[in-house]
């Protein structure tokens, strides 16, 4: 009997990223433009935990989160790039999850330590004018006078 009891122990312990996992994550950044790696972008990615800066090509380390992590690079002011990347859990959630129920994961979930990012992102970088979605100022234009 007390084997079984320190064996199932063990494997909670095991199972649980809150206590065998990390809170923090190295991730390395990359930008590319027309199939090129562009060098010397500035990038910020932010999730619920917390905002880190980091320069392209690089690596930053972030603090882990349930929550996503959204990365934005700029360049010289007209290339820009962003990137959502999504938090998925890891294992050793679902080891929390199998073995020690709820309250394992419910700490996991908290601290992020259950959950990673991608450990390499490359961010797509476009000129402003080329960005699906952004509108450009445009000229003002005289107004138009009523038909009578």
């Amino acid at each position: 009997m007390k084997n079984l009891v320190l064996l199932a122990l063990l494997l909670s312990v095991a199972g649980c990223a809150s206590v065998t996992g990390e809170k923090l994550q190295p991730i390395t950044v990359q930008t590319i433009q027309d199939s090129k790696e562009v060098a010397g972008a500035g990038c910020t990615l932010q999730n619920d935990a917390g905002k880190w800066f980091v320069t392209s090509p690089g690596t930053v380390t972030v603090h882990k989160s349930t929550g996503d992590l959204a990365v934005d690079c700029l360049k010289d002011g007209n290339v820009v790039g962003h990137e959502t990347m999504v938090s998925r859990s890891n294992g050793a959630v679902w080891g929390n999850i199998i073995i020690g129920g709820g309250i394992g994961y419910i700490i996991d979930r908290n601290t992020g330590a259950g959950f990673d990012y991608p450990a390499t992102i490359t961010i797509m970088m476009r000129k402003v004018g080329e960005v699906v979605g952004l509108i450009q100022p445009s000229a003002p234009t005289a107004p138009v006078p009523a038909s009578k």
